[in-house]
C-alpha cells in the first residue's frame, strides 16, 4: 500500500468529504477522488458511503482507519529517529583499536567528541593489534579503527591524526648509569616489563632489542606493568603521554634515534554514520591543534 494513499485517506476521513480534503493536501479533487478509487480497487473494498451528503466511513473503511493512523504514527516515529541521528543527538559509533592507543588517542578523542556530541553513545571495541583492527572493520563490527598507520591498511581510508612518541620510562636506579636520551642499543641490557601478549608490542620490543631475552616481566596489565616500574623492578617501553599521566617517580627517557609511531583513524570506504563522520571531524581537529598526540 502507498504510504500517500494512506495519508490522501485519513485526511479524507479528518475533512468529512473531498473537497476540504483536497484542499488541505494541496491537490484537485479529482487527484483526490481517483486517489481514494485506487486505493478501494487495491484492497478490494468501499471504504466510504456515499449516498448521503458526507463521506460516511464502512465497516470496512473504520477498520482501515484505525491501521492507517497507526502506520502513519509508525513512519512519523521512524522520522524522529533517524532525525536525531543525522542530528547527533542519538545513536552510537564503534570505535575499534588495541592496547597501544587505548589512552593516547582513544581516551583525549573519546572526551572531546563527548564533549559536542552528549547524547551519542561511544562504543570502544579491544582488538588484538592491528590484524584485530583491520579484521572487526572488514566484517562491520565496527566503523572506525585507531590504528598505527604503518602497517598495511590499503584497503581502507585513513585519517592521520599525528605522531606519537615511545619513550623509555625506568626507576631511579636504573636511570642513573644511562645517558639522555637512551641509545636503542643501550635497552639490550635493560630489564624490561612489556605485554608480549600484544602482537604489536612484541614485534616492537623484538625489533628494537634483537629479541624479547631481557624482558622480565610479560604483563598483560598496562596499570600492572606501570605499578612493577614505579616499584623499581624493571623498565617499559610505552607512549610518552601516557608515561607522563600515568607514572610518577620514575624517569623519562626518549630513545637515540627518537622512535615513534604515525597514528590515525581507519575506515571502510563508502559513506559512514553521521556520528563516525563526527568523530573523524573531532579527529581530524586534534591533529591541527596538537592535542596528545605530536605532530
Amino acid at each position: 500500500m502507498d504510504l500517500h494513499l494512506v495519508t490522501y485517506f485519513v485526511a479524507v476521513v479528518d475533512h468529512g468529504g473531498i473537497t476540504r480534503a483536497a484542499q488541505s493536501l494541496y491537490i484537485s479533487q479529482p487527484s483526490l477522488s481517483q486517489a481514494i478509487r485506487t486505493l478501494e480497487r487495491r484492497l478490494g473494498v468501499t471504504l466510504f458511503d456515499r449516498t448521503g451528503r458526507r463521506l460516511e466511513l464502512t465497516e470496512d473503511g473504520r477498520t482501515l482507519d484505525v491501521a492507517a493512523r497507526r502506520i502513519l504514527a509508525d513512519v512519523e516515529r521512524a522520522k524522529a529517529k533517524v532525525a536525531a541521528v543525522r542530528e547527533l543527538v542519538s545513536g552510537r559509533v564503534d570505535v575499534v583499536t588495541y592496547s597501544a592507543f587505548s589512552i593516547d588517542p582513544i581516551v583525549d578523542l573519546v572526551r572531546r567528541f563527548r564533549e559536542e556530541y552528549p547524547h551519542v553513545m561511544v562504543r570502544v571495541i579491544d582488538g588484538d593489534g592491528p590484524t584485530g583492527v583491520l579484521g572487526a572493520l572488514r566484517r562491520g563490527e565496527a566503523e572506525l579503527g585507531v590504528i598505527d598507520l604503518s602497517v598495511d591498511h590499503s584497503a581502507l581510508r585513513s585519517v592521520p591524526i599525528g605522531d606519537q612518541e615511545l619513550v623509555l620510562a625506568l626507576p631511579g636506579d636504573l636511570a642513573e648509569s644511562l645517558p639522555d636520551p637512551v641509545p636503542r642499543s643501550a635497552l639490550r641490557d635493560i630489564p624490561l616489563i612489556q605485554d608480549l601478549g600484544d602482537k604489536s608490542n612484541a614485534a616492537l620490543i623484538a625489533e628494537l632489542v634483537g629479541g624479547t631475552a631481557n624482558v622480565v616481566i610479560d604483563c598483560a596489565h598496562p596499570s600492572a606493568s606501570w605499578e612493577l616500574v614505579m616499584r623499581g623492578a624493571g623498565a617499559t617501553v610505552l607512549p610518552r603521554l601516557v608515561a607522563e599521566e600515568q607514572l610518577r617517580g620514575v624517569s623519562i627517557r626518549s630513545l637515540s634515534p627518537k622512535l615513534t609511531r604515525p597514528v590515525g583513524l581507519v575506515q571502510r570506504s563508502g559513506p559512514g554514520s553521521p556520528a563516525a563522520a563526527a568523530f573523524v571531524e573531532i579527529a581530524q581537529n586534534s591533529r591541527t591543534t596538537g592535542t596528545r598526540v605530536r605532530n
